[in-house]
């Protein structure tokens, strides 16, 4: 059972009044309890501030920081005190604190569909939730720890599983503060609260947060307290939804590398997409100066010293005219790559009729696609038919005025990201799928597959409602008003694009060397410094391969928690490269 640090006596003129904050609230009973309170969080100590003896002491313990790690003091009676203590070390967290009263909480009518919630059980278990922290950007739990703890009566860890494949896809960790240091206020509170943004199933964090509660409410404990980012309009939908409420509660943090954005201000001048928003934060960190020039299309100059770079995400200067133009013309990039002695596809250009049909004839089963262009637009893929060509072709020419056809290569789609002609990430991307649940039509599926790829990409996600997606839906056998049993996966794209609906599973730890070399020859090929190549693979650790394209500006933000914005700004500029910079963990595991 994990124990909380416990020193001297417990201060209760110190600790924070509860009176008004709801029916249930009491002062502490004066008995001798716990000081000083410390409880290890795994991803760093909790710190009780009201159970300290003086501001200087809180503001020591923050000072006392462990690196990677993110201590957290909270109950703070007078952070304006401790803050005075040391100024240029801490900083006040711009977040609202919520608190849900158990005598007004009231349980789910339904259970959730398509997953389960139960406590953390395995080592496998323990790495995804590491995994789905690191994508959301937060500091995760040590894998061990958490093993350590997965019986332990003061920290309750949770995940979702997914009921068809048994994947973690999300994860909560709450504190009994009872069982740490005798709370007289009887209270408990919610942590690291995190759903992988490639799951399909809804509600699911509103299932850990009401799994949580439940929890808690039924060990007797009086509320649950949380702590949010003051602009997280999605969470605090869902907290107040479930009957959290604002409560008068502040965190103190120290100012390190990961809080960074939390203290520095807002982004300059305006606001970036994901692409570009990684890029300039690194840069930021490293003290380079940033202006952005048009956040719409996302370009900005990064400047530090005398030396000035123009980038649109991670599309810079240092990435020749010559180099782009290959990419951007998948005939060309094809023809570079095959005289490099790569493989790739066979394919021609749509000229007339009985060209294509011939090609298609040959081959069977064929991909159309503009020759020019990006995230997938104007793509057929697995085209069968003489009619089905011919639509195909129409289709694409609406983008661009040449037209190729491809032969199909059977496989997975890879992205392999390759900086300064070296691999830095590769992740499998799926197309777009549905899965029913013997109610909804496949049109409103789609529509709620959408708006959750959305929401969980910032809006860079979404299943276009086009004639392409009709196909998909016609292949499968369906038609838009059909009504899919319960259980049933429909593939909805055939095109794993990110901009399509597609989702994004990181295997930069299991990809083959072949592979890597592959990436890297086909990086110098091209000449081009920062390169995103989509090969078709059997598997990421199987040899076989065909390149399919290759792109000029791949999304950096797509591939976390791998280094891609740190190499990024490495290759840049070179001199603000950290000495003893320590690379994050691979992941080998589906994002």
């Amino acid at each position: 059972m994990m124990r909380a640090r416990q020193n001297h006596r417990f201060d209760r003129h110190n600790a924070p009044s509860l009176r008004n904050w709801g029916p249930k609230s009491r002062p502490p009973s004066g008995d001798a309890l716990p000081t000083n309170v410390l409880l290890e969080c795994g991803w760093g100590r909790l710190i009780f501030a009201h159970t300290f003896d003086s501001a200087e002491k809180i503001a020591e313990t923050l000072r006392e920081e462990r690196p990677d790690k993110r201590d957290i003091a909270l109950y703070l009676r007078d952070p304006h005190v401790v803050l005075a203590a040391a100024p240029q070390e801490l900083f006040l967290d711009p977040s609202h604190t919520y608190r849900l009263w158990m005598s007004h909480y009231r349980s789910a009518r339904a259970r959730p569909r398509g997953f389960m919630v139960r406590r953390l059980r395995t080592k496998r278990d323990a790495q995804a939730c590491e995994r789905i922290c690191l994508q959301r950007r937060m500091v995760p739990a040590d894998v061990e720890f958490l093993l350590a703890n997965r019986k332990s009566r003061t920290l309750t860890h949770l995940v979702a599983v997914d009921e068809a494949t048994d994947e973690v896809i999300g994860t909560v960790t709450g504190v009994d503060h009872a069982e740490a240091f005798g709370d007289p206020e009887n209270g408990s509170s919610l942590w690291c609260l995190a759903v992988d943004p490639q799951a399909p199933q809804a509600r699911i964090g509103e299932a850990l947060v009401r799994t949580l509660a439940e929890h808690y409410q039924a060990r007797g404990r009086d509320f649950m307290d949380l702590s949010v980012l003051h602009d997280n309009e999605q969470a605090i939908a869902l907290y107040e939804k479930l009957g959290f409420q604002r409560v008068p509660v502040f965190c103190l943090k120290t100012k390190n590398a990961f809080n960074e954005h939390l203290f520095t201000g807002p982004q300059p001048d305006a606001q970036l997409n994901p692409y570009a928003s990684i890029i300039v934060e690194e840069a930021r960190r490293r003290g380079i100066a940033v202006s952005v020039l048009d956040a719409e299309a996302g370009y900005f100059r990064l400047t530090l010293g005398g030396r000035s770079i123009v980038c649109r995400e991670a599309l810079s200067e240092l990435t020749t005219a010559i180099a782009m133009s290959r990419c951007d013309d998948k005939a060309v990039t094809r023809r570079v790559l095959a005289e490099a002695g790569l493989t790739v596809p066979a394919q021609i250009e749509a000229i007339g009729k009985k060209e294509n049909e011939a090609f298609l004839k040959r081959y069977g089963r064929v991909v159309v696609k503009p020759a020019s262009g990006e995230q997938g637009v104007g793509i057929a893929v697995d085209v069968r038919t003489p009619a089905e060509l011919k639509a195909a072709v129409d289709r694409a020419r609406r983008h661009d005025g040449r037209v190729l056809i491809e032969e199909l290569i059977e496989g997975q789609d890879l992205r392999v990201i390759v900086i300064d002609f070296k691999v830095v990430a590769a992740a499998i991307r799926r197309p777009a799928q549905i899965r029913g649940n013997g109610r909804d039509t496949v049109r409103d599926l789609i529509a709620t597959q959408s708006r959750r790829r959305a929401a969980a990409t910032a809006g860079e996600s979404a299943i276009p409602m086009d004639e392409e997606t009709k196909r998909c839906i016609r292949a499968a056998g369906h038609d838009m008003d059909a009504v899919l049993p319960a259980g049933t996966v429909v593939p909805v794209r055939r095109t794993a694009n990110l901009h399509t609906g597609g989702t994004i599973h990181d295997v930069t730890g299991k990809l083959h060397p072949t592979l890597a070399t592959v990436a890297e020859e086909a990086a110098r090929a091209l000449d081009i410094p920062v390169v995103g190549l989509d090969l078709i693979v059997p598997r990421a650790d199987a040899e076989s391969y065909a390149i399919i394209e290759a792109n000029e500006r791949p999304g950096l933000a797509n591939h976390e928690p791998q280094p891609t914005a740190e190499r990024f700004i490495d290759l840049l500029f070179p001199q603000t490269t950290p000495t003893a910079a320590v690379p994050r963990p691979e992941s080998s595991t589906d994002k």
